[in-house]
């Protein structure tokens, strides 16, 4: 468990006095007053920590009325036009609405990142997705493309405070990234509904 923060008293934890305070999963090993978060429960039960109540933060994959925004690089487009088939199909299962989603395209991973950043500023998504595809050749160009697209990626979410689910697959060879299109672009349309949920909660209760 992380402990407790020292310096900053605005820091969110120090202000939460009955608020909200996300943890992913909790595992009591003694009885007490503790309880399991099961799996798929809107309502978690309060558990008790040395005499204070705290309220867990569930994961919310409910896409209504969402707005999400896909940038997808088309070097290796067979790969990434599959991963975009794949990863909109979820978000429309999750609840997300067809005309919420809008989708670009780039030339590569390296273009990724500068419009995921003219998304964000425009303020009109709850959450990014990046897909594609790098796969390694015989030049240290694979690792300039991927570590520069990653940094660019994250940079980018941080910036404008917004969930990014990142993608872009790193391979070795197109057999590695055939066999992760289905898995990451599942993942990336789930993982962009959570967290868009999970923000948006989170700035209803600590406003800037």
């Amino acid at each position: 468990m992380f402990p407790p923060p020292t310096g900053n008293r605005n820091h969110p934890a120090r202000r939460l006095s009955g608020s909200l305070t996300a943890l992913p999963f909790i595992h009591p090993t003694n009885g007490g007053d503790a309880g399991r978060l099961e799996s798929g429960t809107s309502h978690p039960p309060h558990f008790h920590l040395q005499g204070t109540r705290m309220n867990i933060i569930s994961p919310d994959h409910d896409g209504t009325s969402l707005r999400i925004g896909i940038v997808q690089a088309r070097f290796s487009n067979e790969i990434g036009s599959a991963m975009l088939t794949v990863c909109t199909e979820k978000l429309i299962a999750l609840g997300v609405a067809e005309a919420d989603i809008t989708v670009a395209t780039v030339p590569g991973a390296l273009e990724v990142p500068l419009v995921l950043q003219n998304m964000a500023a425009s303020g009109d998504y709850d959450a990014l997705i990046a897909l594609g595809a790098v796969i390694r050749g015989e030049t240290y160009h694979f690792e300039l493309v991927s570590n520069e697209s990653g940094a660019g990626v994250s940079r980018v979410g941080l910036d404008f405070n917004i969930p990014i689910a990142n993608a872009i697959l790193t391979t070795e060879n197109d057999e590695q990234a055939h066999a992760r299109i289905r898995e990451k672009a599942d993942d990336a349309a789930v993982v962009a509904v959570e967290c868009a949920n999970l923000v948006n909660r989170l700035s209803q209760n600590f406003p800037a």
